[in-house]
């Protein structure tokens, strides 16, 4: 197993983000201020927050550059929920697993006077969701780095981290799609520290395809790691054989 793929390292971070001494209550990204609370996925320990923002281009989110609804699994802080809803879109939701993160993206919401717009809900991936509610965007920054497919998460924070057997990526995958208004499109961001083969032929089994839109290498301490951001579509069937 690579170095950057191995999920033992990526539970050592879990661990040492979570516990770390110092860990702040605020943290400054894209030259803004963020609440951050006990328990939360912290963007001021791993920088793949940013790396996101970049890839959406919300780094610099200029009023009225987007339009429509947004939802964003795993929100965490609600980094990426507040920039869209400052972008233009005019409904978000922000979802997570994590009861601490929802309380914490709607402190950011508050913070950045964008409350009326963004929704924080607690939800595992669209459990929690109206049957009925579609999204012109859906947007998850996944755990993209893959464990044993038995391995039981020690804490709520290392769901951020990894994913054991891609469960929570065929899920995605498969309702996903589903979720999407006319026109709509999900976005995935993905990296070299996860498994692509192995998305793209989770993918396949749930009858999806994989189209990166835009790549990009990012330093991570000592690593240059390439990230992604992948659109999931709805596969086309096969031609059938004539005879």
């Amino acid at each position: 197993m690579e170095a950057i793929q191995d999920y033992r390292r990526s539970l050592a971070r879990s661990r040492w983000a979570l516990t770390h001494a110092d860990r702040p209550d605020t943290f400054q990204l894209c030259g803004s201020t963020w609440d951050l609370l006990p328990g939360v996925f912290a963007p001021v320990y791993s920088p793949t927050t940013g790396f996101s923002l970049r890839l959406l281009g919300l780094d610099d989110p200029r009023p009225g550059s987007r339009s429509g609804s947004l939802l964003e699994i795993g929100c965490g802080t609600g980094v990426i929920a507040v920039a869209g809803a400052l972008a233009g879109h005019d409904r978000v939701v922000a979802v997570d697993i994590n009861e601490a993160a929802v309380r914490n993206a709607e402190l950011n919401a508050e913070r950045h006077g964008v409350a009326d717009r963004v929704r924080a809900v607690h939800s595992d991936l669209f459990d929690a969701l109206p049957p009925g509610e579609r999204f012109d965007t859906i947007f998850w920054h996944s755990n993209y780095v893959l464990a044993p497919a038995d391995y039981q998460y020690a804490s709520m924070h290392e769901r951020g981290y990894v994913d054991p057997g891609y469960a929570a990526h065929r899920r995605f995958l498969a309702q996903a799609p589903q979720r999407l208004a006319p026109g709509g499109t999900v976005l995935l961001h993905f990296s070299a520290r996860g498994e692509l083969d192995t998305l793209r032929r989770i993918a396949a089994e749930c009858g999806r395809a994989l189209r990166p839109v835009r790549r990009a290498v990012f330093q991570e301490g000592a690593h240059a790691i390439e990230h992604l951001l992948v659109e999931v579509t709805t596969a086309a069937p096969p031609h059938p054989t004539g005879g």
